[in-house]
């Protein structure tokens, strides 16, 4: 008999089934297959020198379960994976153990696919890579040299984190709290010519297209607000002769102007600077953290006057001119008109720097003598306004616009929140740009024919942009003149290789185009994506830009890369802080698996809580999983088929439906909570059916121990690609009789009073029975001494353990 002392060894079991898997190519995907075809994929691995934690595991697990379903209904399922290896942290952790990038990632990828295989995944193993590869990231180089050819690459200069002590460029996760990470001196800002994408361009359809993504609300709620699409008036303020238009959503307000915020981080800046203020703009603009957009939202609100006034067309008034640090440079013009009377930001602004407050509406239902002490925002209708005084201000609104209009000074526009993706990098580890510089022709793409770019192994680290350390591989001809020129130093921001990674396991061999769109459109979009919630605004909108993009260079067919979007939960240490290395709370899934077995683990991490909540750990929990599998294989050491009883076959029936309907719907926890009830009903003794019907639902959770039960009671083949069971309608509900159960307990004990001499008899039912027994009618029919307990009875006197083999309608009993 198998129990907890691990007596079934699950290792050998799954090292198995593991190994038949891959020698029959048991989950690679057929492209030619007739079958409906089913895409799954969990978002790209991060391979990483610590190897996976139990997140990473969590993530695996439901897409497997969802994948290994699919199988089961009679799909083609691809199920792919790979590696998104590229990017700062790698080069980072290749740096601090003096290791090359290439080395350290090819040794982190190598430990991540041994930890994933001991998982069970189905993966297509076949079609496995890694960004990090030339023949993959050729075809980035390939993509953005078809943007610059449809104008949706280019250089311009942005603001960049600068640390003077590294003498090199930071992104933004090495400059979060405004020092550099690796030296920690206090980064600046500074402008650079850095190559962008023109997201923008596809601003509007983005946004347009999100209301009919069938992903979570809050995601698309999410990338809604970050895409920002908005109506509004542009009003041309005047700055020393110069107009710059200033967009806005209140043109209601515009009377009310008392103050005007240009971007601290405008390229015209200094224009604006009068040499009285030189000093104090240089110490504010030292004083800020990083260029990164959410840092400055989450900043106070700060300011510094630049010596400079804008006239307002709306009067013809002076209103100061601040740089600030809440005005993002690439929005509109990046200036913005302050109305601190209507505006909360604007009047915190205001009441700190002492600048003027000018109520233009008068209020609604609101202390008028208030107007000085907090921003009013609701409706009312417009004073201080010249000829619109009186007017609701929000039909204010067209009628300012319109009279502006016609002055020549003002004009309705749509405006986006979106900003075009910088996606220039200062380091090593990325996508070389394919562009060399040269003095007489300019920035040159290099020719396709030369593609892949591939970055040089001999560089130095630590002496800014490691590229520029290798003369070799930057000093090249020119492609167009044949002169002297300069390979592109900076290297592609890694969200680049994982913006169409999907489309590529579709046809990962190909050497001669990206893909082949044929083999595309037979797979996608991928129906099924998973991954965490946080990746919302910057790769699921990088992913659509990209989609967008190669449909219109006519590869796809389709417009959004995935039909189903779903986010998994986090998994927390025991005390229910997030896992890190740094607190020493991890809890890695490996020396779990040798502790407890895969399916365990499996079946834990999905009946503890649902998919898309986040949970403890608990040691604890996974040994009750254990235990759950460990009478299952109790079950099948000692299983002789017998009859099902009505009780189990409504119930069987019942869970059928269930179960189908949940795998569908990553409700994994309910699955496991009728698996569990219904086996409780099948150890009485069930049909060989019933038992197989039980082992193919439960497969998709505890691949490895349902193969092995599926061969051990006599079945040939692979349980995964066995057929998913079908339910019988007419088997749903327990047919209404009526059952004397006293009569019924009378016949089934009398035949065992006549072989056992007793005085006793002990009876152990369902709770809900106990009204349908009388110990007197039993005691009296029997003639012996009836004594009646609920199974939950913690008092009940049950020597034998008889009480847990009790089901509804089958009551057990114990004589003495």
């Amino acid at each position: 008999m198998f129990n907890l002392e691990l007596t079934i060894d699950f290792k050998a079991i799954e090292n198995k089934w593991q190994k038949k898997w891959e020698e029959e190519s048991a989950f690679v995907a057929n492209d030619n297959s007739d079958k409906p075809k089913y895409y799954v994929l969990e978002m790209f691995a991060y391979p990483s020198g610590a190897g996976l934690h139990m997140g990473h595991a969590w993530n695996y697990v439901l897409g497997d379960i969802l994948s290994r379903f699919k199988f089961l209904k009679g799909f083609e399922v691809l199920h792919p994976g790979g590696y998104d290896s590229l990017g700062l942290p790698a080069e980072n952790a290749a740096i601090k153990e003096k290791t090359h990038p290439r080395q350290y990632t090819d040794k982190s990828i190598r430990n991540f696919i041994v930890q994933q295989r001991k998982l069970g995944l189905t993966y297509d193993w076949s079609r496995a890579f890694s960004t990090a590869d030339p023949s993959y990231y050729k075809w980035d180089q390939w993509i953005f040299l078809k943007m610059i050819e449809k104008g949706l690459a280019y250089q311009k200069e942005s603001n960049v984190n600068w640390c003077p002590s590294c003498n090199t460029v930071l992104a933004n996760e090495q400059a979060q709290t405004g020092m550099c990470e690796r030296c920690n001196t206090k980064v600046e800002i500074k402008r650079l010519t850095q190559w962008f994408l023109k997201i923008t361009d596809y601003a509007d359809e983005l946004y347009e297209g999100i209301k009919n993504l069938k992903w979570p609300e809050r995601t698309k709620a999410m990338q809604k607000n970050w895409i920002g699409k908005s109506y509004g008036t542009e009003i041309d303020f005047e700055v020393e002769g110069e107009k710059w238009p200033v967009f806005t959503t209140r043109p209601d307000t515009v009377f009310g102007v008392t103050f005007v915020v240009v971007s601290a981080q405008h390229k015209k800046l200094w224009d604006l600077v009068t040499e009285e203020q030189k000093e104090k703009v240089e110490e504010f603009l030292k004083n800020l953290k990083s260029v990164s957009e959410k840092d400055l939202a989450d900043m106070e609100k700060m300011g510094v006057f630049t010596g400079s006034y804008a006239i307002n067309p709306a009067n013809g008034e002076k209103v100061p001119i601040y740089a600030g640090n809440f005005v993002v440079a690439d929005y509109g013009s990046g200036m913005v008109m302050a109305v601190p009377a209507h505006d909360k930001r604007d009047f915190e602004f205001a009441k700190k720097y002492g600048i003027e407050i000018k109520p233009v509406i008068n209020p609604v239902d609101f202390d008028y003598g208030k107007i000085l002490t907090e921003a009013y925002t609701g409706e009312g209708t417009l004073m201080n306004s010249s000829n619109f005084d009186g007017i609701n201000n929000e039909e204010a609104k067209k009628e300012i616009t319109s009279w502006l209009a016609k002055k020549e000074v003002g004009r309705e526009t749509l405006n986006f929140r979106l900003r075009d993706w910088g996606i220039s990098r200062q380091r090593y580890w990325g996508t070389p740009i394919p562009i060399i510089h040269c003095d007489d022709c300019g920035a040159v793409p290099v020719p396709e024919k030369d593609l892949p770019v591939v970055l040089p192994k001999d560089v130095k680290f630590g002496e800014g942009n490691p590229l520029e350390t290798n003369d070799e591989w930057l000093n090249v001809p020119c492609p167009k003149c044949g002169k002297g020129g300069r390979r592109e130093a900076d290297t592609m921001d890694t969200f680049v290789n994982s913006s169409w990674y999907f489309f590529r396991f579709c046809d990962p061999n190909n050497e001669g185009e990206i893909f082949d769109k044929n083999k595309v459109s037979q797979w996608c979009p991928v129906d099924t994506y998973i991954g965490g919630a946080e990746h919302a605004c910057m790769h699921l909108i990088y992913s659509r830009f990209y989609t967008k993009f190669l449909r219109d260079l006519g590869l796809l067919d389709f417009d959004e890369p995935a039909k189903r979007l779903f986010h998994q939960g986090m998994v927390h240490a025991e005390d229910g802080e997030k896992m890190s290395k740094s607190r020493g709370n991890v809890v890695e899934p490996i020396p779990t698996i040798e502790k407890y077995g895969v399916d365990a683990l499996r079946f834990f991490l999905v009946s503890v809580a649902s998919p898309n909540k986040d949970f403890d750990w608990s040691d604890a929990g996974i040994v009750g999983s254990l235990r759950f599998i460990n009478k299952i294989f109790e079950f099948a050491e000692t299983f002789e088929p017998k009859k099902d009883y009505e009780e189990l076959e409504v119930k069987l029936n019942n869970v059928v439906k269930n179960v189908t309907e949940y795998y569908d719907d990553f409700q994994y926890r309910k699955a496991t909570i009728d698996l569990r009830s219904l086996f409780d009903l099948m150890e009485p003794g069930c049909s060989k059916e019933t038992f197989e019907k039980f082992l193919k639902m439960l497969n998709p959770i505890c691949p490895h121990v349902t193969e092995e039960i599926w061969e051990k009671i006599g079945n040939g083949g692979f349980i995964s690609k066995a057929d998913w069971p079908k339910f019988d309608s007419e088997k749903l509900k327990v047919k209404k009789k009526e059952i004397n159960l006293n009569e019924k307990m009378g016949e089934m004990i009398k035949p065992h009073l006549e072989k056992i001499s007793c005085e006793k008899v002990y009876l152990y039912v369902i709770p809900f029975e106990l009204s349908k027994l009388n110990a007197d009618v039993l005691s009296s029919e029997l003639g012996k001494e009836v004594v009646i307990y609920s199974v939950k009875d913690a008092d009940k006197y049950d020597p034998q353990g008889k009480a847990k083999k009790s089901r509804p309608g089958q009551p057990s009993f114990y004589l003495e």
